[in-house]
């Protein structure tokens, strides 16, 4: 009984402390970064700029960061659990491709409304993802790998309209707003942008969480999963349109944020020495983690605000290489 009690500590209680500390802790860092400075006295005495500054533009962007890497952790496992591949992201089934072709489609003809473009970004993405699934579908003898060769066709064809999209944009306008969209930013994020990603992201998680167990067993053979009663294709279809969904919720907001998908789950598989519940769980936590300090930095060294896909790729490269490396020294030590 004790052992039972110390292995369920350990491998669900102290994660989950840790993860909640490490989730406020940087939260509270975001909050307090920026160029004006925010100080809990002037909180608590009720000076009004800094009032503003913290409800209308510190609190939405931190917790933009928290709700929009835990999406792309968690839908980053999902996919690499699916389609048995550790390089799968968004970008395989052609989700990201799509996105950033709608968003400049909108950004040339709406002169880059915030509202359209994001529309349009969250369209392009699901219609990506469609047409892939319905490509995949006709194909006989559907499996992952059939989803894996559609989505690389679809993306192809979706970069092919971004770049004449980019030719047909005016240079001094249109082309480098999509630019600056591409490479991603929490800037001018409020309170109004945080409910479809948070509610999407919520229901996503949660309808994965019930389903966690069937999904598991989508990394085995075709024929295996569906001896054990799985029904592989309608499963497999349904989930990959919620973790897009998910995606999608949160790159028509942020523009597109890279590497957080594929990293996300490699951290959390490489603490736990698992791929279960605790590390689809973990994989979010990591995103939410990543994508927020790289935020931070992208607000705090310089004088302009930098694309936060650069913080997320210069943090994410050498932490993956320092985890890889560790994990390496355990294995030849054992």
């Amino acid at each position: 009984m004790r052992r039972k009690n110390n292995d369920y500590r350990n491998k669900i209680i102290l994660p989950a402390v840790t993860s909640a500390l490490l989730l406020f802790a940087v939260l509270l860092w975001s909050v307090v970064t920026g160029q004006y400075p925010l100080t809990l006295h002037g909180l608590i005495s009720g000076d009004q700029m800094s009032r503003l500054v913290f409800l209308r533009l510190r609190i939405p962007r931190a917790l933009m960061g928290l709700i929009g890497g835990f999406g792309l952790g968690t839908a980053g496992f999902i996919y690499q659990l699916i389609f048995k591949n550790p390089l799968a992201s968004p970008d395989i089934v052609g989700v990201s491709s799509g996105a950033s072709a709608g968003a400049a489609f909108a950004i040339i003809l709406y002169s880059a409304a915030a509202p359209a473009v994001s529309v349009a970004a969250f369209l392009g993405g699901i219609l990506a993802l469609s047409v892939t699934l319905l490509i995949a579908y006709l194909v006989p003898g559907k499996n992952s790998y059939t989803i894996v060769l559609a989505g690389i066709a679809i993306h192809s064809v979706a970069q092919t309209f971004l770049m004449f999209l980019k030719l047909a944009a005016d240079p001094e306008k249109q082309l480098a707003s999509i630019e600056y969209w591409i490479m991603g930013s929490l800037n001018g994020v409020t309170i109004e942008h945080l409910s479809r990603p948070f509610f999407i992201t919520s229901a996503g998680f949660l309808v994965m969480l019930l389903l966690f167990r069937q999904i598991r067993m989508l990394s085995l053979d075709d024929d295996e999963a569906a001896l054990l009663g799985v029904n592989v294709t309608v499963l497999r279809f349904a989930i990959l349109l919620i973790a897009t969904l998910m995606v999608s919720s949160v790159i028509c907001v942020t523009g597109l944020i890279s590497f957080i998908g594929l990293l996300a789950p490699h951290i959390a598989k490489l603490l736990t020495k698992r791929s279960d519940l605790t590390t689809f769980i973990i994989s979010g936590v990591s995103g939410a983690l990543i994508l927020t300090i790289a935020d931070i930095l992208a607000r705090s060294l310089a004088s302009a605000e930098l694309p936060v896909s650069i913080f997320t790729s210069l943090l994410g490269a050498p932490l993956l290489i320092t985890l890889l490396m560790k994990n390496g020294r355990k294995e030849n030590s054992q």
